[in-house]
């Protein structure tokens, strides 16, 4: 078994009997972290990394995705721009989403993994759509995963916008074929879209594909008024109402947003145990409005933080979370500890839902996904000060060095597991072709 020794680090372990060692060690074998101190004992052959003069955290985890939308970037659709959520789906996601061949959907992700290498992220829980080849499109994004090195929980957006037997075959084959695999790098939930595009017919079949197979879902719920809305006038019942009703709400599934659930929506969420994921810079970028994030909270619902394919940076996200809750309510007393606890805590409680191995620590039998960052504090970096250097110093510090499952994916800020200059050149190309076909 391999062995690496991480030395001379300021090890910010987020393990409550050991929060931050000045000068600590990490004794990484094979995937695993065995040891974590100011010394520990390693093999007289382990590969040694000296990070002196910087700050090792945790592997981040961005815990909802879009990966294919790294295509977005600098496209403009023709015609009016978008005056509501609804006509931004029409006229953007739901037009390129649909361009997206297979060679597309390989490089939009490459494009964003390189990303989440370059900014400390290890784990990504990914919603993906690609309609036009539906069929292998989560072995793409496999693939691309175990060539990065990047643990991911994947699904497949089903929909009745686009033929729903398609898609949930697809989650229903992977599903399985990420739990024949069995090692962890690689699980799958049941995607859906949103309830505004589902049939009862899909959501009960989804429902029976959910039981056989065990999986949870992964959805959109109330990102914007319109789907609250439009459940009300077709089901005459609110968008969890209507969910819990085919016992979708439940521990095992990922809802994303649900900016206008009301009262009674966020206490079934909290009463079904069911995972939610706040994507702050995307609501904002979309004008949907703002989550009720600390009364999901105070609730006791694990509610996680994400990106929605808006960014890379979950730092950034976080930073953004804390703000726009102390700008909404106007109370500068708020969401700070909130929001670094749904990035560093939550995320990785979501992800015990939905892998096999815990992560999120820097401590024994813990997962080795390891952040490095270039980053010498300028004020005292030690217990109890720590969320302050994160989301003011480390939000815009280089990540040196990048390790998920005990593998070095990128050192120096130079990525190790993929071709980074070819890969952006046929990412060009590729992205190139979406923008025609669009």
């Amino acid at each position: 078994m391999s062995a690496m020794l991480i030395k001379n680090a300021l090890v910010v372990t987020l393990d409550d009997a050991r929060p931050i060692l000045p000068n600590g060690q990490i004794l990484v074998e094979g995937s695993t972290i065995t040891a974590v101190g100011a010394s520990v004992d390693a093999p007289a052959d382990a590969q040694v990394i000296d990070a002196e003069g910087r700050v090792a955290i945790p592997g981040l985890i961005n815990a909802h995705h879009h990966l294919y939308s790294s295509f977005a970037r600098g496209f403009a659709p023709p015609g009016e721009p978008a005056a509501n959520f609804v006509q931004i789906l029409e006229r953007m996601w739901w037009k390129l989403d649909l361009a997206l061949d297979p060679e597309a959907v390989r490089y939009s992700s490459y494009a964003a993994l390189l990303e989440a290498i370059h900014t400390g992220y290890t784990t990504i829980i990914d919603h993906h759509a690609s309609p036009s080849c539906t069929d292998g499109s989560l072995d793409i994004l496999e693939d691309t995963f175990r060539e990065a090195g990047l643990s991911g929980c994947l699904c497949y957006e089903t929909s009745d916008r686009n033929r729903p037997a398609d898609g949930a075959a697809e989650n229903t084959r992977f599903i399985r074929k990420t739990q024949a695999s069995g090692d962890g790098q690689i699980t799958a939930l049941f995607g859906l879209h949103a309830q505004m595009t589902l049939s009862d017919a899909t959501l009960e079949a989804t429902a029976a594909a959910c039981r056989e197979t065990g999986a949870g879902v992964h959805i959109h719920v109330a990102e914007d008024q319109s789907d609250e809305d439009d459940c009300l006038e077709k089901h005459g019942m609110r968008i969890i109402q209507r969910l819990h009703q085919f016992g979708l709400a439940n521990p095992k599934s990922l809802f994303i947003h649900g900016i206008h659930l009301d009262e009674s929506e966020m206490d079934l969420v909290a009463e079904t145990g069911t995972m939610m994921v706040h994507n702050p810079e995307s609501n904002m970028n979309n004008a949907v409005g703002t989550q009720n994030m600390l009364t999901l909270l105070q609730k006791g619902i694990l509610l996680g933080l994400g990106t929605d394919g808006m960014t890379s940076h979950m730092i950034s996200s976080a930073r953004v979370a804390h703000l726009l809750q102390r700008a909404t309510r106007r109370d500068p007393r708020v969401a700070f500890v909130e929001a670094c606890t749904m990035l560093l805590e939550n995320n990785a409680g979501i992800c015990a839902r939905c892998f096999p191995e815990p992560r999120g620590k820097l401590a024994p039998g813990q997962l080795a996904d390891v952040a490095i960052f270039d980053y010498v504090p300028t004020t005292p970096l030690e217990d109890g000060r720590f969320l302050g250097h994160l989301l003011y110093g480390l939000n815009y510090a280089r990540v040196h060095t990048t390790i998920a499952r005990g593998n070095v994916l990128m050192r120096d800020s130079r990525i190790l597991t993929l071709d980074e200059p070819a890969i952006c050149a046929k990412a060009r190309e590729a992205a190139r072709g979406v923008w025609k076909r669009f």
